[in-house]
Formats: structure tokens, sequence, C-alpha cells
């Protein structure tokens, strides 16, 4: 699969992402340890890029991609996504498209270290959300 990055995206990755780092595309609708919303009402239509500082054995999809990033994504989130694939800026937010149209026009980006997170910090991420999950 191949994701191409405009401009205006590409200067956003810069300055908020740091070289070598691993980048997951995933969903972003509780269905991972990264997800931080979620619900029924989220699910295929929220996505977000997760910035690593090692790779994720659970995201080993590669994203061919213009800029030569490490990109990298899963068989649950490929699923809703299609040909055609592109990263820009649009209002100050990232925005994902396919061939299909307009697949998230805020997608997030959050970044942890090497320590992923674990099931007690992601169960109280959960209830700490509480209304804001559908």
């Amino acid at each position: 699969m191949k994701i191409t990055i405009k401009d205006a995206a590409q200067a956003y990755l810069a300055a908020n992402v740091q070289p070598d780092t691993v980048l997951l595309l995933t969903t972003d609708d509780g269905s991972n340890r990264y997800s931080t919303v979620g619900g029924t009402c989220a699910i295929g239509d929220k996505f977000q890029f997760v910035a690593l500082t090692d790779n994720d054995p659970d995201y080993a999809i590669p994203l061919e991609n213009n800029l030569g990033l490490q990109l990298f994504t899963n068989a649950d989130t490929e699923l809703y996504l299609s040909n055609g694939l592109i990263l820009d800026r649009v209002f100050n937010q990232l925005s994902l498209r396919d061939d299909s149209g307009i697949l998230d026009s805020a997608v997030g980006l959050i970044s942890y270290t090497a320590e992923e997170k674990s099931d007690l910090d992601l169960k109280k991420e959960m209830q700490t959300l509480g209304t804001r999950i559908c």
C-alpha cells in the first residue's frame, strides 16, 4: 500500500516528529492500545498517527511513502484504506483521503517512547474518558 504525503503535511510532520521515528497509521476508535476515543460511532472513520521510538510487531504492514518515512499499519486498519491514499494538512489539521473521498479531516498525532502503553494505562484512560466514548 502507498500513501502520498503533501507538502503541508510534510512540513507538519517535520516539525512534530523526530528523525528516525517509527510512525503507525492506525484507527482511533477504541480498537487498539493507542486509541484514546472509541465506540461504535467512531469505527472506521477516525484515524491517527502514532510516533514510536521502536517498531511495534503488531503493525508490520509497510506504507510506501514519498518521504521515506518508517510508516506502518496493521490489517485491522488496512481494511478501511484503499487506493490513492493521501495525507494533507487542511485548515491546520491533518486530513486523510483516498479514491473514495475524505476518510478523516482531523487525523491525530501522538508520540510514545519505546515503552508501550500498558493495559493498566489504557484502562485508566478509558475510565477517565467516560462520556467521550460512544
